[in-house]
């Protein structure tokens, strides 16, 4: 279950939730397939973090809330240089560790716009702003705040 305490207003107070079966699929808070491109099909936080739909949590990106999803960067606890580097340039922003455990969701302010999804040199980033969700887990990475940050200079130095 996500840890309510831990995301930052900014995603909270927004109709934005879904819930997401063991498979990754969106599903609403009364278990029907939800879509990451139809409101209809999202929640509050507060109904999303009651429902038992599914096994865990989702945000729908979008409104002004995006999200860099480093993938397979942490192994035995260490964050790997080149994820580092991505880290390094960030504002203080809300960043979560993923379900698997080996990977990093740095949210932040973004305008909507295309994704995309780099995978060069061993690296595995992916960005997003809109059209799609976040299995969100709540468990923070290090000392991150509870707020989001403007991360579009974070983004153009990555592409």
């Amino acid at each position: 279950m996500a840890k309510s305490g831990a995301f930052p207003a900014e995603m909270t107070e927004k109709l934005r939730w879904i819930r997401r079966t063991a498979t990754k699929r969106p599903v609403t808070v009364s278990g029907l397939s939800a879509s990451s491109t139809n409101a209809e099909t999202w929640s509050s936080f507060a109904e999303a973090s009651a429902s038992t739909a599914g096994v865990s949590m989702g945000y729908v990106l979008g409104d002004g809330v995006g999200c860099i999803d480093l993938d397979h960067c942490i192994t035995g606890g260490v964050v790997a240089d080149w994820a580092r580097r991505i880290l390094d340039q960030c504002p203080p922003t809300f960043i979560e560790v993923s379900q698997s455990g080996t990977g990093l969701h740095i949210f932040g302010l973004l305008p909507e716009g295309a994704g995309r999804n780099i995978r060069r040199n061993g690296t595995a980033v992916e960005f997003y702003s809109t059209g799609r969700y976040i299995a969100v887990t709540g468990n923070k990475f290090e000392d991150s705040p509870s707020v989001l940050a403007d991360l579009s200079e974070v983004v153009a130095s990555i592409v």
